[in-house]
C-alpha cells in the first residue's frame, strides 16, 4: 500500500482576520507533529530577525519535515537555510507559477527566463539541503509542453518533490485527475495542492491521490484542502484505493478541533489583549457593567447571580490595589463564580518523572462517593496529571489556560492556579493552591471540571 505524506500548509494561507502569535505558531507545529502530518510548512523570511527566530523555534519544537519557501535570489536561500538547517528534516521550497499569465505580468519574466530562475534556485538550494521541493504555482493554467520542460528542469537541478497547484481553484475533481495522470514520470515524488475556490479542493486531491505520494491540505482550510476531511476519507477507503497516510486518526478530531479553536478570527487578537502586559486593567473607578463586560469578552458566561459576585469580590481586592489584571479576574472569576457541589473529589495522586523517562500520572478520585482511578503518560507532570483526568472521566475539555503564580514567598510558598476549561463554546474556570504545583493544577482543574459536569447535569 503506497503511503502519502501529508503536508500541512495552515500557517501559509492568508485571509484577512487569521493571524497567529509567536507562541501559538509554536504550539499548532507540536499539535501537527503529533498527529502524524509529515510535513509543516512556514510563512518564509520577510523580517530578517523575527522570522528566523521563528523558524528556528518551530525547527526544535518538531521531528517532522519543515518546509520554508525561498525567494529566486541567492540571499534568500542562504537567510532562509540558516534559520532552517538546526531542523531535523529541513526542506527548502522553490515557487514559481509556470502560467503565461503569472509569469509575465506578476514576475515580469519570460518562460525560458523563469525556466533558468527555477534551475539556478533549485541548484543553489540543494547545494546546501539534500530536500529541495519545486512547487508550481498555477500549472493547472500552464501550457502542457512547458509545464513538462519546466518540471524536468527543476528534477534535473535537484528537486527531490515537484508539486503542481490548481492556484485557480477552478477544476472539477475527473479534470484533475486526469490532469495529474497525463504527467509523465519524473525522477521524484509528486505532489498536489487544490485551491478550495469552487468548495471542491478535498474531492480533487482525493481524486489525485492514488497517483502522488504527497498532498498538500491545512488542519484549519480556509483557502486549501481540508487535513481533516482528507486523512478520514483516506482512512475509510484507503484499502480500496492502495494508499494510506501516517496521519493518527484516532487524535484526528482533538487535535484538530484545538486547532481551530486556536486558529478562530479574532482569537488571537483577544488572547493578547488578556494578557497583563496589554495594558488592560480595572480599577475601583470601574462599575459592575464595565467588568461584565471584560468578564464577557474573556470567554466567560456567567448568570447574573455570578456577575454580581464577581463585581463585589473584584471590588474587595480593587479597593486595596491600584489596579486589578485579567489574570487576576480570572482568579476571582474562578472563586467567586459558579460555585457548585463536587462531582469528583481528590482522593490521591502519584507523579513519576525525571530527565530519563516520561512523566506518568496514576490518580484516583471518588465520584459520588465511589473511587475511580486512571494511569497516563504524558509530556509533563501537568499534562500527565490532566489526562489522567480525561482517562477517568472520559472526556476531553480544550484547555484554554493555565496560570501559575507564587501566592507566598519562601521554600514553602503557596502557588495558586487557574485552570481554564472550554466547553460547548463556554469558559469555566477553576482555582487551586497548593504548596504543589501539581497538586494546585489537579486542584483547579476538578474545580472547573465539577462546574461543567454540574451544569450539563442539570440543563
Amino acid at each position: 500500500m503506497a503511503n502519502i505524506r501529508i503536508s500541512d500548509m495552515t500557517m501559509k494561507q492568508v485571509q484577512e482576520g487569521f493571524s497567529l502569535s509567536f507562541k501559538e505558531k509554536i504550539e499548532l507545529s507540536k499539535l501537527l507533529d503529533k498527529l502524524g502530518v509529515d510535513v509543516i510548512e512556514l510563512e518564509g523570511i520577510e523580517n530578517p530577525r523575527i522570522d528566523s527566530l521563528r523558524i528556528k523555534s518551530v525547527c526544535s519544537a518538531v521531528g517532522c519535515t519543515v518546509a520554508v519557501p525561498v525567494k529566486l535570489d541567492k540571499e534568500s536561500i542562504d537567510a532562509t537555510w540558516n534559520a532552517l538547517k538546526e531542523a531535523k528534516k529541513p526542506r527548502l521550497q522553490v515557487c514559481a507559477p509556470v502560467s503565461s499569465v503569472q509569469m509575465e505580468y506578476l514576475f515580469h519574466k519570460k518562460p525560458d527566463a523563469m525556466k533558468d530562475a527555477v534551475a539556478k534556485a533549485v541548484a543553489d538550494c540543494k547545494a546546501v539541503c539534500a530536500d529541495v521541493e519545486f512547487v508550481a504555482e498555477d500549472a493547472t493554467r500552464a501550457d502542457f509542453n512547458y509545464l513538462v520542460s519546466v518540471l524536468q528542469t527543476a528534477v534535473e537541478a535537484g528537486a527531490t518533490t515537484v508539486t503542481l497547484c490548481d492556484t485557480a481553484g477552478t477544476m472539477l475533481p475527473s479534470e484533475f485527475a486526469a490532469f495529474i495522470k497525463e504527467l509523465p514520470a519524473l525522477d521524484a515524488k509528486l505532489g498536489v495542492s487544490c485551491a478550495d475556490t469552487l468548495s471542491m479542493a478535498d474531492a480533487c486531491v482525493i481524486a489525485a491521490a492514488k497517483n502522488v505520494q504527497e498532498v498538500k491540505a491545512a488542519a484549519y482550510p480556509l483557502t486549501t484542502a481540508s487535513l481533516a476531511n482528507v486523512a478520514r476519507v483516506i482512512a475509510a477507503k484507503g484499502d480500496a484505493m492502495g494508499v494510506c497516510t501516517n496521519v493518527s486518526v484516532t487524535q484526528l478530531s482533538r487535535i484538530i478541533d484545538q486547532i481551530a479553536w486556536m486558529c478562530q478570527t479574532g482569537k488571537t487578537a483577544s488572547n493578547e489583549n488578556s494578557d497583563t502586559d496589554s495594558g488592560i486593567y480595572l480599577t475601583a473607578h470601574d462599575d459592575a457593567a464595565a467588568v461584565a463586560k471584560i468578564v464577557e469578552s474573556m470567554g466567560y458566561d456567567l448568570s447574573e447571580e455570578d456577575v454580581t459576585k464577581v463585581y463585589e469580590a473584584f471590588r474587595a481586592i480593587a479597593d486595596k490595589k491600584d489596579k486589578v489584571s485579567t489574570k487576576e479576574l480570572d482568579a476571582i472569576v474562578a472563586s467567586a463564580a459558579m460555585q457548585v457541589p463536587a462531582t469528583y473529589k481528590l482522593d490521591t495522586y502519584v507523579i513519576t518523572s525525571g530527565n530519563t523517562i516520561s512523566a506518568t500520572a496514576h490518580i484516583k478520585l471518588q465520584k459520588n462517593g465511589e473511587s475511580v482511578e486512571g494511569v497516563y503518560i504524558g509530556d509533563g507532570s501537568i499534562d500527565a496529571a490532566f489526562k489522567a483526568i480525561e482517562s477517568i472521566t472520559g472526556c476531553h475539555y480544550e484547555l484554554d489556560d493555565f496560570q501559575l503564580q507564587a501566592v507566598t514567598e519562601g521554600r514553602e510558598a503557596m502557588g495558586q492556579t487557574v485552570v481554564k476549561l472550554r466547553a460547548g463554546g463556554k469558559v469555566y474556570s477553576g482555582r487551586g493552591i497548593s504548596t504543589d504545583i501539581v497538586g494546585a493544577g489537579i486542584a483547579a482543574y476538578l474545580s472547573a471540571l465539577n462546574k461543567i459536569v454540574y451544569e450539563e447535569e442539570t440543563v
